[in-house]
């Protein structure tokens, strides 16, 4: 993997005919520091957000000791990488084979759950050859809460209601060393009211059952900055989490959990592609919705972007994107803002890509290959340089 100077290097370096992943080490360096100085508590990474295994190894050098894993997969890659982390399989649906697998295996103890039969589940999967039960698992009850404040939804597929949560958690209770809420606000929440008033479903929960917690899991959800998603700063979601947090009805001992992706790994990585035609405000570019902008293309996300090339016009004019498979599907509809001569040959960095971008990347049509290269510049915008200008908090919610 070569480095380069910026992503303007790269071009004039290389001239590459497919698309290029540019990874910034010291981006994602500094985005894990700052949640393990800043969040009040311990900070898990979400592995599914991008399994890379040289920024796992960034991450890890930079503090980041635990991850959450959501497949057998994942369990195998990490505890291959790094053989001291500690994994939570925290995906609430697990079979029984990867439930045994990552606890006898790979040293698995976390585990998350929304149904007594996953309970059982956990519990037959990890007992000893007689059918001992586990005496050391640290188990987490998922609660559905709400995900009105997030830009994507997370609150239809998994969680336990409200109503039915006591008798799972006084369940799990029985079973479990360590009991643990957690919950998922949904992706790129945009204030952190909407953790305020997850916790606030979780003081429900505990009250209702009358059990000891010892782990509050506040999940993921935290954003990066994009185009027209101006997140309040993450020091404001760090507060308002411990505050509510610290009114809970919970053991003394109890630890504050989260689970960050996007905003542990966006800033590392963005997209070189190239223009290969023009017509008219359609753009065919050489990576799409089969490949790092599977999001662009299917829940229309969008991306800080720039044409690298000299010369173009300071006009721009808004361009929708087609992905170079055979498939009328891979459409992007943006819109993208681009000099409003931009022409075929034409290089294109779509930055914040770091997080499922990069993950998301298939075969389809023959397509999907591509360079990474490392490039030392700052990515097209950050949570984290101190840089930015915050916008009006007037969606924050303070606690008095």
């Amino acid at each position: 993997m070569h480095t380069y100077l910026d992503a303007p290097a790269v071009v004039r370096a290389t001239a590459p005919d497919e698309p290029v992943i540019l990874n910034r080490p010291h981006a994602a360096a500094r985005a894990a520091r700052f949640f393990v100085e800043k969040f009040p508590g311990r900070s898990l990474y979400a592995v599914k957000a991008n399994p890379s295994p040289e920024l796992l190894r960034i991450l890890w050098d930079s503090g980041i000791t635990h991850f959450d894993v959501a497949s057998i997969a994942e369990v195998r890659l990490v505890r291959a990488l790094l053989p001291e982390a500690t994994l939570c399989f925290m995906h609430p649906v697990k079979t029984a084979s990867a439930i045994g697998e990552a606890y006898h295996v790979h040293g698995v103890r976390t585990f998350s759950l929304d149904t007594i039969e996953e309970l059982d589940k956990i519990v037959a999967a990890t007992s000893d050859a007689s059918g001992n039960p586990a005496q050391d698992l640290r188990l987490c009850v998922r609660l559905r809460v709400s995900s009105e404040y997030a830009e994507l939804s997370l609150a239809s597929k998994f969680g336990v209601d409200l109503a039915d949560a006591a008798p799972l958690l006084q369940a799990t209770r029985q079973v479990a060393d360590w009991l643990g809420v957690c919950f998922h606000v949904g992706s790129q929440a945009m204030t952190p009211f909407a953790y305020v008033q997850a916790i606030e479903r979780v003081r429900a929960a505990i009250v209702g059952a009358s059990v000891t917690i010892d782990i509050i899991n506040v999940g993921g959800g935290f954003p990066s900055v994009y185009p027209g998603m101006e997140p309040p700063p993450l020091e404001d979601y760090f507060a308002s989490i411990f505050r509510a947090s610290e009114s809970l009805p919970i053991s003394y001992s109890s630890e504050l959990w989260c689970e960050p992706g996007r905003a542990l790994c966006a800033e590392y990585s963005s997209l070189l592609v190239r223009v290969e035609k023009r017509r008219g405000n359609e753009l065919f570019i050489n990576d799409g919705a089969y490949g790092a902008l599977y999001d662009a293309a299917h829940v229309g996300w969008n991306y800080p972007l720039r044409c690298l090339n000299e010369g173009r016009s300071a006009e721009e004019e808004a361009f929708v994107f087609y992905g170079p498979t055979c498939d009328d599907a891979d459409y992007m509809e943006g819109p993208f803002l681009l000099p409003a001569d931009i022409a075929p040959g034409d290089y294109i960095e779509i930055g914040m890509l770091g997080a499922y971008g990069a993950a998301m990347r298939t075969a389809f049509n023959g397509f999907g290959e591509g360079d990474v290269a490392i490039v030392g510049d700052e990515p097209m915008a950050s949570l984290f340089t101190g840089s930015r200008e915050i916008p009006a908090s007037d969606n924050v919610v303070s606690l008095r």
